[in-house]
Formats: C-alpha cells, sequence, structure tokens
C-alpha cells in the first residue's frame, strides 16, 4: 500500500502542525494543565482557529459544513495533536460526528452536525464504564423503553473526553440487553458529570452518570453492535494517530539528548549501547506508522480486512507506546522523570494512550477471534 502522502494531506499536516506549534506550544500546554472546572477543558482561541482551519468538520459531509473527508485525513491531524500534547475535543467530536453521519437519522443529522462542523458545540463518546474491558461486552448501563417514544438511560460511564464543555453525549448501553447508542445533551436532567484525575494532565477526562436521562426515540442512532464496534475500531485508529505524534516526538526528543549530552569526553549517542536502543525507538515508530496508516487507509476503502488492521494497529502501537517512552526515558537518565522537563508530559500521555479504547490485551484477544476461521469454512 502506498503511504506517500498527496499535496492536500501534506498541506493539512503542515498547516496543522503551524497552528499548534505556533498558538499551542509546550509553554501553552503548560499553562492550561492546571486549570480547574469546564472551562479548563478547551482554550477557546485555539478552538476558534483550529474551526476557522476546518478541523471540527473535516470528517463531515459538505451538506452539513463540512469537508467530507475520511479517517486518513483525521488521523493526520490526530497525530499532530499527540505530537503537540494539544487538548481539545477534536477526536472525540470527530468520532460522534462519524457515527450520526453512517447511523443518524436525517432529522437528527441536520438538527446536530452543522454545529458541530462550525466548531460552536462538540460531542464526545460516553463508552467505557468503571472496571470493565473497553469492549462491548464491558457495557452495563441500561436503556429501557418508557411510553413508547422515549428511553429513560441509567448508568456510570468514565474516561469521557472532555465531556465537561461539551454539548452531546453520545451513550452506548444496553436495550433489551443489546448495545445501542443514543445522543443525550450534555445538560439534561440526571447528567451528572464530574472531572477525573488521571495520569494524563494534557487532556480532561471525566465521570458522568446517567440517573433516569430521559431521550426522545428519535435521537437513537441505527447503528446495532456491528456498528458500534466499527466506531470503536475507528475511535482506536485515531488513538493509535494520537500516540503515533507522541512516540515521534519522543524519538526526537531522545536523539537531541543523546547527541547533545556528553560523557567520557564525547556524545553519549556514540556509545553502541544507546545507539541500539535508540534504533528500536525508531523501527517501533516506523512499525506504528505503518499499521495506523494501513488502518485508516482499509477503514476509508471499506476493505474485508479493515476490522483486522484496526485491531493489529491497536495493539501494536498500545503495547509499542510503552515500550518507546520506557527507552526514551532511560536514555534521558532521572531528568527525564521531572516535572521540569517536557519529557515526562510525553510520557504521561504515551501511557494513557496505550490504554485508551482498549489496551493491547484487548484487541489482541479480538484479532484472535477475527482471524479463527469460521466453523463452516473450517469443516471443509
Amino acid at each position: 500500500m502506498n503511504f506517500q502522502l498527496s499535496e492536500e494531506q501534506g498541506m493539512l499536516r503542515e498547516a496543522s502542525r503551524d497552528l499548534l506549534s505556533d498558538r499551542a506550544p509546550i509553554e501553552h500546554v503548560r499553562a492550561w494543565m492546571d486549570r480547574d472546572g469546564d472551562d479548563g477543558d478547551v482554550d477557546p482561541e485555539v478552538w476558534r482557529l483550529t474551526a476557522d482551519l476546518g478541523w471540527p468538520g473535516l470528517g463531515l459531509p459538505e451538506e452539513y459544513g463540512g469537508s467530507g473527508q475520511g479517517l486518513v485525513e483525521l488521523a493526520l491531524v490526530a497525530e499532530e495533536m499527540g505530537r503537540a500534547l494539544g487538548r481539545g475535543p477534536f477526536a472525540p467530536t470527530a468520532i460522534v460526528g462519524r457515527a450520526l453521519t453512517a447511523t443518524g437519522s436525517p432529522g437528527l443529522r441536520s438538527e446536530v452536525l452543522p454545529g458541530l462542523a462550525a466548531g460552536s458545540s462538540w460531542a464526545t463518546w460516553a463508552f467505557a464504564e468503571p472496571r470493565s474491558s473497553w469492549s462491548l461486552n464491558g457495557i452495563r448501563a441500561t436503556a429501557r423503553t418508557d411510553d413508547g417514544d422515549t428511553f429513560v438511560l441509567d448508568g456510570v460511564k468514565t474516561a469521557v473526553q472532555d465531556a465537561g464543555g461539551a454539548h452531546w453525549l453520545l451513550v452506548t448501553a444496553l436495550h433489551d440487553g443489546v448495545p445501542a447508542s443514543f445522543l443525550v445533551e450534555r445538560a439534561a436532567p440526571g447528567v451528572t458529570v464530574r472531572r477525573q484525575r488521571t495520569l494524563d494532565p494534557t487532556r480532561a477526562f471525566y465521570e458522568v452518570r446517567l440517573d433516569g436521562v430521559r431521550v426522545p426515540d428519535d435521537r437513537r442512532l441505527g447503528a446495532g453492535p456491528d456498528g458500534i464496534q466499527r466506531l470503536l475500531d475507528e475511535a482506536s485508529v485515531l488513538r493509535c494517530a494520537d500516540a503515533l505524534g507522541v512516540i515521534r516526538r519522543l524519538l526526537e526528543l531522545t536523539v537531541e539528548h543523546t547527541t547533545t549530552r556528553v560523557q567520557f569526553g564525547q556524545p553519549i549517542g556514540g556509545f553502541q549501547a544507546v545507539k541500539h536502543s535508540a534504533a528500536d525507538m525508531a523501527l517501533l515508530v516506523h512499525g506504528a506508522h505503518a499499521a495506523t496508516h494501513y488502518a485508516a487507509m482499509s477503514a476509508d476503502a471499506g476493505t474485508d480486512d479493515a476490522a483486522r488492521a484496526a485491531c493489529a494497529a491497536a495493539s501494536y502501537v498500545s503495547a509499542g507506546a510503552g515500550e518507546v517512552a520506557a527507552r526514551a526515558l532511560q536514555l534521558h537518565g532521572g531528568i527525564g522523570f521531572t516535572w521540569e522537563h517536557d519529557l515526562h508530559l510525553f510520557l504521561r500521555r504515551a501511557r494513557a494512550d496505550s490504554v485508551l479504547y482498549g489496551d493491547a490485551a484487548v484487541h489482541r484477544d479480538r484479532l484472535c477471534t477475527l482471524l479463527r476461521p469460521s466453523p463452516a469454512s473450517a469443516s471443509f
């Protein structure tokens, strides 16, 4: 498969990197990390600039104000977000937008998508639950039918990114024992949002409680378990792209450090053990790049192996991000673990990315299931 970017894709990557480096450098990231409350989720000025650049509507249909691009273009922006430790609801909004585009009713799409495309509102996916695996088998929240045209949601969701300032929550719950998705207003009665303290201070995550939340019938999406799983695969690919940007930057920081740090009269990068470790980091980065972009291209093309490609990328990057982070810390020595050094923040983001939307074990287990021959084919 050809991983060469088109001219338009190259311009998108360049413009995204320029915006983040100019308006959201590492000093800006640090300044926003300690803010409390919903106003600390997103810098409104940076979010406005990203909206001017077309990020929120990048993957949405043109009829709703979007650009009609695919998962590859979304992954390019997500990678730059990871490289710059960018904060903001770009990825979760993109995922909810793809869900609405694929399975939302025409009326719901007309109501929600223009606001998402313009950046005047954003959305996030409330999927994971406490002490449960990040998979369809981990869903415990429930939705029951009331009066025939209303659903009532109950349950607790965790690690919901940027839920504090979101206008919309895409909630996945069990209806008659089957996973289903519902679009819920953040301000709806019965919705309680609480900021969580997490390993990664560069992003904002929340616990969302649903206590008898009433949702109209027309805000149930048409996707069944297969559609929700497909959306989970796409979210995993965007998470891989974020992690790819993080580990690229970790490699850059490590190369810079090992070529300037002198011991015994020479840069430590000249020692064979250091060279080998840095080379191993580079191999992991290149592997993550290939796996992530192949998965994004497969999803856009609708190939038969799109689900397997997403699982392969997610399992590889989940494990590889932790390995690159560990080697970067080792080659930096103790200074890399201090709060004052920027490496510390990249280590935390890499660790968080290694578990978001499922860790390596979750994706490897599903990949084995996808690769296992069906009983019908095995009988021949």
